[in-house]
């Protein structure tokens, strides 16, 4: 060949140039298949305005009720004028974020041009939903362009275009709007998602509670078809939650049964209720399947299900957080927590609490693995019940998780627990005692006999009778429990130093001033050797023992009274380097100092440690010092009866 081009060879080819096809061998045939494509002009360039009216929104405005105060913020956010404007409402599946933004959105097809709708749960409904909006924009461009070029040509429309309104519907995750966010320069965004975080610096958030109750009566009703009896009952119920009291007022109507029967189902089956749908509505569009796709999501965090699970069980508000702490390390059950709010399944509230919607525990109730469930949750209970930060807290959650099973399957510590919680906000001692009895009935029963929860009732039994004047029984009482404490618990236990504490104060009251004086002094020595000279059980023991030291001193003063000055002299000195001069301890015990000097006649050092007394003691906050105003005629009395012994007067009595 010319050029310098050589082949050698059989069958062989040589080129200088391009070609489109080389074919050798015997028998070869070659086919030619050439396809074009001719453009429409107008794709070439983007259409400088949308066709007039172009409104893409679903039909859910009919039913619309309440909601006006959301409305007005949405009026608000969008009411400014230049730069893009994005509003994402967010709030628990099934709360009516759809049905507000079709209601707002419908109400703006004067004011925006195009408004449409796009349902972009994934990223690739996003992109069919842009395409849809180009071919909207451009209908020449529906065959002539691949859905990604057609997307990619919405986008660039909209970034040079204002005066739009596009509404993102049921958002799984910000990070799937942000590019298409970040791209235009004006228009108006308005998502709905059940993701209450991650909107930072991309979207203002809107936050979507249930209805009142009023609002869902007249949703039910109005769906129904009229009243019904039971209406309100079963609104409150479901939470006033949109989708729910949409579910069954269809329910209602279409299989004839009332709002109590509707309650009977759901109280039998709620999985199924809630699963269930009136004919020809859309199936994935009820209470059940909604929450499920949510779980789904949160499928690579195991700890959330199981947290929803067991808070199912419980009151749906106040939840402590730090119940959930023995499910997993801290920081599974911190992430499981915040994932559950982020994904509007739970609220975390500021005070350190959870809340949970009824209708979502419903669901989480459902199912296998319940009874498990339950007994996780009532494990959890018994777990902060003794001892506990709040009994109320406490009992409004027993409260809710005995209602579900019979009372064989409540644990025992709960059983005990309940009646002695009521004991403590008792009237009067006698329903007080009644309490108590039931609680260490069943405590005796069912617990251990020396385990902490008995050993704490039958404390509480023995505070009461010693407060209603039975003074030998809860003498026996805290008797026996010093014995159960020692045993379970040693002689050196908080608990044993505490009982022995309490019983050496009743024997002193009733006068056995040396077995008393005795057992305080043995529950301080404890006291200070196992818990330090500063606990609170050592200064409990140590005013035990400055009474007996009184006793004494009043019942035998001139062989008891000097040694009783020195003991209590002694113990204020440990006072004072535990609380301070002006600690209670401290000031307790300077009071009893004074008395027990004034009972040794050392009137001038009762005087002058009333003084030092009056002197150390702040003011309280309210400015009634009645326990001052004491100690001032205390000290008027002692400087009276001094003056009667100068003159060599009779004295007072």
């Amino acid at each position: 060949m010319s050029g310098g081009t050589e082949a050698s060879g059989e069958r062989s080819i040589a080129t200088a140039g391009a070609i489109r096809q080389a074919l050798t061998g015997d028998g070869v045939v070659a086919h030619y298949v050439e396809t074009s494509l001719t453009l429409p002009p107008e794709a070439l360039e983007l259409p400088l305005e949308a066709p007039p009216n172009l409104v893409n929104l679903p039909e859910r405005t009919g039913l619309f009720i309440g909601r006006e105060s959301e409305l007005a913020r949405l009026d608000a956010s969008f009411e400014g004028t230049g730069g893009v404007v994005v509003q994402a409402v967010h709030g628990l599946g099934g709360i009516g974020k759809s049905t507000l933004a079709a209601k707002w959105a419908a109400g703006r097809t004067g004011a925006y041009n195009p408004v449409w709708w796009i349902t972009a749960e994934t990223p690739d409904d996003l992109r069919a939903g842009l395409a849809d909006l180009a071919v909207a924009l451009q209908p020449a461009l529906r065959d002539a362009l691949s859905p990604q070029a057609r997307g990619e040509r919405a986008v660039r429309w909209l970034a040079e275009h204002e005066g739009w309104l596009l509404v993102l519907d049921n958002v799984s995750d910000p990070a799937d709007v942000r590019q298409l966010l970040g791209r235009t320069t004006g228009g108006r965004f308005l998502i709905t998602t059940r993701r209450a975080s991650g909107w930072h610096g991309i979207a203002e958030p809107l936050s979507l509670d249930v209805l009142e109750l009023p609002q869902a009566v007249e949703l039910f009703e109005r769906i129904h078809g009229g009243t019904a009896e039971g209406v309100e009952e079963l609104c409150a119920e479901l939470g006033c939650l949109p989708l729910a009291v949409e579910q069954a007022a269809a329910y209602c109507a279409e299989a004839r049964i009332t709002p109590a029967a509707y309650r009977e189902l759901l109280a039998r089956s709620p999985e199924r209720v809630f699963a269930s749908g009136a004919e020809g509505a859309d199936g994935e569009q009820t209470v059940a399947r909604v929450w499920r796709v949510t779980m789904d999501r949160l499928a690579d965090t195991p700890v959330a299900e199981r947290i929803l699970r067991v808070i199912a069980w419980w009151a749906p508000d106040g939840i402590p957080r730090t119940y959930l702490d023995p499910l997993a390390d801290a920081a599974d059950v911190t992430e499981a927590l915040r994932r559950l709010a982020a994904h509007s399944m739970i609220s975390l509230r500021e005070d350190g609490t959870v809340s949970v919607h009824r209708l979502v525990q419903a669901v989480a109730r459902a199912g296998e693995g319940a009874e498990e469930a339950y007994d996780e949750a009532a494990r959890l209970l018994v777990v902060h019940g003794w001892p506990c930060e709040d009994d109320a807290v406490w009992i409004a959650h027993v409260a809710d998780l005995v209602g579900f099973f019979d009372m064989s399957r409540t644990p025992p510590e709960i059983l005990t627990l309940v009646p002695m919680y009521f004991g403590d906000h008792a009237p009067s001692h006698d329903q007080a005692i009644e309490r108590y009895e039931r609680a260490l009935e069943r405590a005796e029963r069912y617990l251990e006999p020396r385990s902490r929860i008995t050993v704490a009732v039958r404390r509480r039994l023995a505070d009461r009778c010693w407060a209603a004047g039975d003074h030998d029984r809860a003498s026996r009482l805290l008797t026996r429990n010093l014995t159960a404490s020692s045993m379970a618990f040693g002689s050196k236990a908080p608990e044993t130093i505490e009982t022995g504490t309490a019983l050496a104060r009743i024997r002193l009251q009733r006068g056995d001033l040396s077995f008393g004086l005795s057992r305080a002094t043995i529950s301080a020595r404890h006291a200070e050797r196992t818990l330090g000279e500063d606990s609170a059980e050592a200064l409990r023991a140590h005013a035990v023992m400055a009474e007996g030291w009184r006793l004494k001193a009043l019942a035998k003063p001139r062989r008891s009274a000097r040694t009783a000055v020195t003991e209590i002299e002694r113990l204020l000195e440990k006072a004072v380097r535990a609380q301070g001069e002006a600690g209670e301890a401290a000031l307790h015990l300077l009071w009893t100092l004074g008395e027990v000097r004034e009972t040794a006649g050392d009137l001038a050092g009762a005087i002058q440690v009333t003084e030092e007394y009056l002197h150390r003691r702040p003011v309280p906050d309210d400015g009634v010092d009645t326990q001052g105003l004491l100690a001032r005629e205390r000290l008027d009395a002692l400087r009276g009866k001094a003056g009667e012994q100068d003159a060599g007067g009779p004295g007072r009595p």
